[in-house]
């Protein structure tokens, strides 16, 4: 699967109502842990179909971020069943990023 870029327009349909585990970064492109990210997130889309994993990008859908209450990037949020589950702020490596996906 790819990576979908969530806004606020398509997050209900694709996110709050989706059955599968979400993953969604929330991003900036001007932020260098946010690039260091970005590669590992399209990675786990690409060989994780179980999962939904989307991006957002701070600086265009503002009242999403405001939403998760999101004060720093990148921040990681998974969501199981439409609700929030963990939430980690910060560059991770793969293997913890998976992990928050499986426990």
């Amino acid at each position: 699967m790819s990576v979908y870029h969530i806004n606020k327009q398509n997050f209900e349909s694709a996110v709050k109502n989706s059955e599968k585990p979400v993953l969604l970064d929330f991003y900036a492109t001007w932020c260098g842990p946010c690039r260091m990210v970005s590669p590992i997130i399209d990675e786990i889309a690409a060989e994780n179909p179980d999962y939904l994993v989307g991006k957002i990008n701070v600086d265009e859908e503002p009242e999403l971020a405001q939403a998760f209450g999101v004060i720093s990037i990148p921040t990681l949020v998974v969501m199981k069943n439409g609700q929030v589950e963990k939430k980690s702020t910060g560059a991770r490596p793969k293997a913890q990023i998976l992990s928050m996906l499986r426990s």
